[in-house]
């Protein structure tokens, strides 16, 4: 037997709220505001029937949102919603951090610096300190890229292992976007192992012709890098004699958000290591 409304075509691709979500979210909202509330007062503050906001409450509470307590007979906001506010709240510290950083790596290199973290298979600029070069790199904050063909996204990809690169590719693909572009899985791979040992990435005019930048991972508290800082800037600029001093730079920075940010700086973006 079916229950619940007939779906209607393209209803869910058009933007219309799914309602049990959107109530569940209502209710987690009104957790969030009290210390403790009962099922009676919680489902009156947000119009939903006492049976469902139970059933809604339970679902939360099974994921670690929302708690109960049997003694008080009332619901408070879990432990679960902390880590989803600090996940927001440590990508906000990131950024604050790391505007020093990337004015001061703009100074000492002459070139663009950027900040990227990783979303959802892509690359996105969140930050950014410009050259004061007329001719130079520019990322639109919110600006996506795909992994395989930006330094930052190489930075990352190097610390991921190899299956979530490769689940990765196989939803993303290696598109190419130029004649440098990493489009073969096995060259993809090396580059990335070579990454992994020297602590730097270079995108080669893989994404944009005659544009260069280098990257090095940021690491968290839990070691893990989700995000990396970039120079980016012409190649005549971010020449191969210049690779060594930039690399340098980028890698000292990263290391310097690493710390702040209360994670540790792996060896290799503490020490170049030319090929």
């Amino acid at each position: 037997m079916r229950r619940g409304r007939p779906r209607k075509q393209g209803q869910d691709s058009d933007g219309t709220p799914v309602l049990a979500l959107d109530r569940g979210l209502k209710l987690l909202s009104l957790l969030s505001q009290e210390s403790r509330t009962s099922l009676k007062e919680i489902s009156l503050r947000a119009g939903i029937p006492p049976p469902t906001a139970h059933r809604l409450l339970m679902t939360l509470q099974n994921r670690g949102f929302a708690e109960f307590d049997e003694f008080t007979q009332s619901w408070m906001i879990g432990v679960g919603a902390y880590r989803i506010g600090a996940g927001y709240l440590n990508q906000l510290n990131l950024i604050e951090e790391a505007q020093s950083v990337m004015h001061d790596l703009m100074s000492e290199t002459g070139e663009t610096a950027n900040l990227a973290v990783h979303r959802n298979g892509d690359a996105i600029f969140v930050s950014q300190a410009e050259t004061w070069h007329p001719i130079r790199a520019f990322h639109l904050p919110g600006a996506r890229v795909n992994m395989h063909a930006s330094a930052a996204g190489k930075a990352i990809l190097a610390q991921m292992s190899q299956h979530e690169v490769e689940s990765l590719l196989q939803r993303r693909g290696l598109p190419e976007f130029t004649s440098k572009s990493l489009t073969r899985p096995v060259e993809l791979f090396a580059q990335l192992e070579e990454i992994r040992v020297r602590g730097w990435a270079l995108d080669d005019e893989e994404r944009y012709e005659g544009m260069r930048c280098i990257a090095a991972p940021i690491f968290g508290p839990r070691g893990k890098a989700d995000s990396a800082i970039s120079i980016s800037g012409p190649s005549l600029r971010v020449a191969d004699s210049r690779v060594a001093q930039l690399s340098t730079a980028v890698c000292t920075a990263a290391a310097l958000l690493t710390t702040r940010l209360g994670g540790e700086p792996k060896a290799s973006t503490m020490t170049i290591r030319q090929n």
